[in-house]
This record gives structure tokens, sequence and C-alpha cells, in this order.
């Protein structure tokens, strides 16, 4: 059976560096990283949320259409909403796919600070800048603080959910995290 994983969590934790680590260890596996789909999206660097709502029901139908052809798609994806995940729930059960759910996380504190230093290797990566901006407009530290209570009161919701505690710089134990809990 296909299997969709979610990797949910906040921002910097390192959802997409794991999702490309996975990927590359299971051939056949899709990363669709949607943050990477938006930068396909003309003018996204303008408007990052509308063009994330433009990708986004194409990265639906990408998803379930790859579920459907029995392959897996790992989904590295900040998520909130009960109702957004369960769009992707919903992809993975018309294509006959399971839906796992994993949110890397960090103490809070420490969250925040790795939120700081993401993209440092990269400065003028545009994607970064506008993260960070984002962010910032939304109240910076006390905005990623909001985001990692309300991962926290979620993963206390979905009993299927499993958190996964993200190593700070410490891709391979991270990783190796991952693995066991799906194991």
């Amino acid at each position: 059976m296909a299997r969709l994983l979610h990797l949910n969590g906040p921002p910097g934790i390192g959802k997409s560096t794991i999702a490309r680590r996975y990927a590359a260890e299971h051939p056949g596996t899709l990363n669709c990283d949607i943050d990477v789909l938006r930068t396909l999206v003309g003018g996204w660097a303008d408007d990052f949320v509308r063009a994330g709502s433009l990708i986004r029901p194409a990265a639906l139908a990408m998803i379930e259409a790859y579920l459907a052809s029995g392959q897996d798609v790992v989904l590295p994806q900040l998520l909130i909403d009960p109702a957004e995940i369960g769009l992707f729930e919903g992809c993975a059960a018309r294509a006959q796919a399971q839906f796992v759910e994993r949110l890397l996380m960090d103490a809070p504190d420490r969250a925040v600070a790795r939120f700081h230093r993401r993209g440092a290797d990269q400065p003028d990566d545009p994607w970064h800048a506008q993260v960070r901006a984002i962010v910032a407009a939304q109240g910076g530290d006390e905005a990623i603080h909001r985001r990692h209570a309300a991962l926290q009161a979620l993963a206390g919701s979905r009993p299927d959910a499993v958190v996964v505690e993200s190593a700070e710089g410490d891709v391979e134990e991270t990783y190796r995290r991952l693995l066991a809990s799906l194991a």
C-alpha cells in the first residue's frame, strides 16, 4: 500500500531536509515540497501567501495521482488547521493509500533559535527572506511560539500523529528517529 508521509512541524525545524533525505533513500518516493512548488508560480516573491494558495490544489492532485500509481509521497509542510490536513488525508484515502503523520518538534525556545539560523548558509535566497518577512509581520518570535503551541495541541487531538524529537544540528539522528517511528 502506498503511503503519504506528512512531516509537520514549526518553521525551520528540518522538515524539508528530512524529506529530501527520506526520498533519496526510498527510490520512487516523491518529495512534494509545496514551498518549492510555490516558487514555480509567477510573482510568488511578491505574494508568497497567494502563490501557496494557488499551488496547493495542484499539489493535492499530483499527490493523489502519484499515490494512486502505487508510489509513496513525503510531504514536508507546516499545517495546523485540521481541515487542511484533512485535504491531504482525503487524497490519500481516495488513492487507497495510508496517511502517516509525523510532527518534528523541539522545545519552543530552541525552535525559535533554529528558525533564526534557517538559511544562514544561503543569505541571498529569496525564499528564506520571504519566510522571515512573513514571520516578522505576524509577530516574530511570538508567532513561532504560537505555531509551536498550536502544533502541540494538534498532536494531542490527532491520535495517529506521532511526535519525533528533532535533534538540533544532527540530521542523521533526527532521520534515525523518524525511521524508528515508522517501523
